[in-house]
């Protein structure tokens, strides 16, 4: 993979098979970067990169699981300038109260979504740091600032999300490179509920039963891109965002 000539800016997007990803790697290619989709499932990203070429757009596909920081580091070494990592590869399983959760659950969730943010971040840094102008975007949800019932492990895991993207922005105040969270509340997209819940698509629904208009993958990605072309200078430290519909993690309106 040779992309360190690249004359675009580079944005590099992890989780990008599908959802929240492949929106933010269609919105940032529309806003003019080179984008980079990473996801396990190779398949996918190499149709989307097609998809993103063949509408006048610059993009490719790299096969990563961020769990797995050898192949992060590899990954990395591509790279000698990029302008933008959009941490969004994440994910919830189960529903269970703490008392009967499965502890598996819980690791593969801190994993991916603690780990894994941290081990592309720090390996793509430097290159971030060279470009002068970087920005790393962590894709948290509102679940990392407030409990819910059933929600602990992937509340646990997107609580440490955030003081990964607080921390990081404390220690490396200074020097040219941003850090953004975006927070999400209800978003309804084809897979999140669903892989939740394990397949159960009537579980699945229920989620968003009754909300008339839950966010979709594009509301959030518009979001993820508005905050990243904002002037260098302007940092969104932490940015929530929710339906109509909902007020807080707990309180949620639907209709009959």
């Amino acid at each position: 993979m040779t992309v360190a000539a690249a004359t675009k800016r580079i944005a590099i997007v992890t989780g990008a098979s599908s959802g929240i990803g492949a929106a933010t790697a269609r919105g940032l290619a529309a806003a003019g970067y080179r984008v980079v989709l990473t996801a396990r499932r190779k398949d996918r990203i190499e149709a989307l990169a097609a998809e993103l070429t063949d509408a006048g757009h610059d993009a490719m596909a790299y096969a990563l699981d961020v769990t797995d920081r050898a192949a992060v580091d590899t990954f990395a070494t591509a790279f000698k300038k990029i302008a933008v990592l959009v941490n969004n590869a994440g994910g919830a399983l189960g529903a269970d109260p703490v008392a009967t959760s499965d502890p598996a659950d819980w690791r593969r969730m801190y994993e991916t979504n603690v780990l894994g943010t941290l081990n592309v971040t720090q390996a793509l840094l430097p290159a971030l740091t060279a470009s002068g102008d970087g920005t790393v975007v962590v894709l948290s949800s509102t679940a990392g600032h407030g409990t819910y019932e059933g929600g602990g492990g992937y509340v646990a895991a997107k609580h440490a999300e955030h003081v990964l993207a607080e921390t990081l922005r404390l220690e490396i105040v200074g020097t040219p490179v941003r850090v953004i969270e975006i927070a999400p509340g209800m978003v309804k997209t084809d897979e999140f509920a669903l892989t939740r819940f394990g397949g159960d698509s009537e579980k699945a629904a229920k989620v968003y039963a009754g909300v008339a208009d839950p966010l979709t993958a594009e509301d959030v990605a518009d979001t993820i891109t508005w905050a990243v072309t904002r002037p260098p200078h302007v940092n969104i430290d932490l940015l929530v965002v929710r339906p109509r519909a909902q007020a807080s993690n707990t309180k949620v309106h639907r209709e009959s």
